[in-house]
C-alpha cells in the first residue's frame, strides 16, 4: 500500500497490493497506458478481485488518488500539531516533500506529476484538496499574525510552494540530479528573503542545526 506516514502492513492485503501494483504502473507508463490486466498481473490477483474492490481501471485510480491525498493530507496534520508558527510549519511541509521525493518517488509523483484530470474529471482539482486548501490556510495564519508580509494569500501560497512543487517536478523528470534536501536551505532563504515581514528577519534559517533537523 502506498504509505507516507506509517508502514505498510506485512502481509499487504489483498486492495493494497492492487493500488500499490496500480501505482507504480501509473507512474511508469502513465494511466492510459497500463491495462486491468497488466496491473492484475504485478499485484498477483485475480481479475474478478480487482473489480469486486474497485470496478475497474478508473476504480483503482480513485482509490488511489484519494488515498494518498489521505496521506498527504495526515502529513500536514502532524506537522501542524508539532509547529504552531506558520514559517516553521511552511518550512517543515517542504522539508518534508523534498525528503518524501527522494524515499517514496512514486506517491510523490502522482501527487505532484500525474495530470488527474485527464482521466478522473470527477475529482476537485487537486490544489482544492483538503492538504492544500491546509498549505494556503497555514499562509494566509502568517499573514495574519505578521510573519509574512501583507499580500494577497493565493500570491504568497503560490509563492512559498509553487516552487516547491516545481523542484520536485523537475527532479521527478531527471533534469535535477541531486536529491532535493540538498538544495533546501537555499530554497528557504530564498523563500524568506521574498516573503518574511520585516521584524522576523532574524529568525531566517542558516545554515546550522535548523536546516539539518528539518533535513532529518
Amino acid at each position: 500500500m502506498p504509505y507516507l506516514t506509517q508502514a505498510c502492513p506485512d502481509p499487504e492485503p489483498l486492495d493494497c497490493r492492487i493500488l500499490t501494483a496500480a501505482l507504480d504502473l501509473f507512474v511508469e507508463q502513465g494511466y492510459h497506458n497500463v491495462s486491468v490486466h497488466e496491473i492484475q498481473s504485478r499485484a498477483d490477483v485475480s481479475i474478478g478481485s480487482i473489480y469486486k474492490h474497485f470496478g475497474g481501471k478508473e476504480g483503482i485510480a480513485d482509490a488511489l488518488y484519494t488515498h494518498i491525498l489521505g496521506e498527504l493530507d495526515q502529513l500536514v496534520d502532524g506537522i501542524m500539531e508539532q509547529h504552531a508558527a506558520a514559517i516553521e510549519r511552511c518550512e517543515a511541509i517542504v522539508a518534508a516533500l523534498f525528503r518524501h521525493t527522494e524515499t517514496h518517488r512514486n506517491i510523490i509523483a502522482y501527487i505532484f506529476h500525474t495530470k488527474h484530470a485527464d482521466f478522473l474529471p470527477q475529482q476537485a482539482h487537486i490544489c482544492e484538496s483538503s492538504p492544500f486548501l491546509k498549505m494556503r490556510a497555514i499562509v494566509e495564519q502568517g499573514i495574519q499574525q505578521g510573519e509574512l508580509r501583507q499580500t494577497d494569500p493565493w500570491v504568497a501560497t503560490a509563492c512559498i510552494f509553487g516552487g516547491m512543487a516545481r523542484l520536485i517536478q523537475l527532479r521527478l523528470d531527471g533534469s535535477i540530479g541531486t536529491p532535493l534536501p540538498h538544495y533546501l536551505e537555499d530554497v528557504l532563504q530564498a523563500l524568506w528573503n521574498g516573503m518574511i515581514a520585516d521584524k522576523n528577519q532574524d529568525i531566517l534559517p542558516s545554515a546550522g542545526a535548523k536546516i539539518s533537523k528539518l533535513r532529518s
